[in-house]
């Protein structure tokens, strides 16, 4: 049995405009507890940016990070899938390019993100399910 990236994904994400600052993506981030936010212009994603690039400039002092907007920092060709995408193509694709998440989207409209955590989970079930035989 194929596992799907619908299965895991983390539904509804929170997203974030691109002129939106540094500082309202990383509050954005603080408050929901999560590391990834899909940029949207509209409904379209237009990029993605995560924790770590956030974490990139905590060299920059505070009040800079609410002049820089989030489409200066964000990865502008995020790595999108459908809900029904093999959860091992997904994951294979985020290993061999180092990348933390891909936004799961449906048409243009974004249903979820799948993370590098969302993956770990899946593999935790399959190492269970394995185990009891």
């Amino acid at each position: 049995m194929e596992l799907l990236v619908q299965s895991y994904m983390t539904r509804n994400p929170v997203s974030i405009a691109p002129d939106d600052t540094l500082s309202t993506a990383k509050a954005r981030m603080e408050e929901c507890g999560i590391r990834h936010l899909p940029v949207l212009e509209g409904t379209q994603v237009v990029g993605v940016i995560s924790s770590r690039d956030l974490f990139l400039l905590d060299a920059l002092k505070e009040r800079l990070l609410y002049l820089i907007k989030v489409r200066d920092l964000m990865a502008k060709e995020p790595y999108t899938v459908g809900p029904q995408t093999p959860l091992s193509e997904a994951a294979t694709h985020m290993a061999e390019r180092r990348i933390g998440s891909a936004v799961v989207v449906e048409d243009t409209r974004v249903l979820g993100v799948f993370t590098a955590t969302d993956a770990l989970r899946a593999l935790a079930d399959l190492s269970k399910a394995a185990a009891r035989g």
